[in-house]
């Protein structure tokens, strides 16, 4: 099994998101034996906003790129490459103004690629990223889950699914700057959550 960890906080080693997503990741790979896990920071290591530069780098044919439309594409390359190598996502997503960090939208827009990550069909776009689980470790100030204020969710299962992985399931921590209390069982909730996951075999 081959996991990909993927943090968005600008929080770093601070952040709950981060260290649920780390919880996540530990228990897979002590349930799955060979298991072998890729962490990548986004705000750390960021991939480039996509830009006009981008766009004309991406549909320049390979051979007939310049040298600085080649250097252009290698973030995402790397992105889409690692992306297709994982079994698994563990994904830590922080809630930013009821949206996800720009860094990671950065990486989402670098990773959906027409004609790599997803096509078009005579019936409609197909995602070519299929059979691989995702794990979204959640954390929010206050408390959105399940109301018309939860932007998150619907559109990261969305999008997810659109490039094909629809086998997705979340944790959350909520209410994490509703006090020290809210707080305190927001994060145990979230841990009884990773323990009650199944991770064994997840990738089958």
């Amino acid at each position: 099994m081959n996991i990909l960890q993927l943090n968005s906080s600008a929080r770093g080693e601070a952040s709950e998101s981060t260290r649920l997503a780390n919880r996540i990741t530990e228990r897979l790979v002590a349930a799955n034996a060979g298991a072998k896990a890729t962490v990548h920071d986004v705000v750390r290591n960021p991939i480039p906003t996509l830009d006009e530069a981008a766009l004309q780098a991406i549909f320049t044919p390979a051979d007939q790129r310049s040298a600085e439309q080649a250097a252009r594409v290698v973030p995402a390359d790397a992105a889409i490459a690692a992306v297709q190598a994982a079994d698994v996502l563990v994904l830590a997503v922080p809630m930013y103004n009821f949206g996800v960090p720009a860094q990671l939208k950065n990486w989402i827009d670098a990773i959906a690629r027409a004609g790599t990550t997803f096509r078009y069909t005579a019936t409609g776009p197909e995602g070519l990223l299929k059979g691989k689980k995702v794990f979204v470790a959640l954390t929010r100030g206050g408390k959105y889950r399940d109301t018309p204020a939860d932007s998150l969710v619907p559109y990261l299962r969305t999008t997810l699914g659109f490039l094909g992985m629809s086998d997705v399931q979340f944790v959350y921590a909520e209410g994490l700057n509703m006090g020290a209390e809210v707080a305190q069982a927001a994060l145990q909730a979230a841990e009884a959550e990773i323990a009650a996951l199944e991770l064994a075999t997840a990738a089958a």
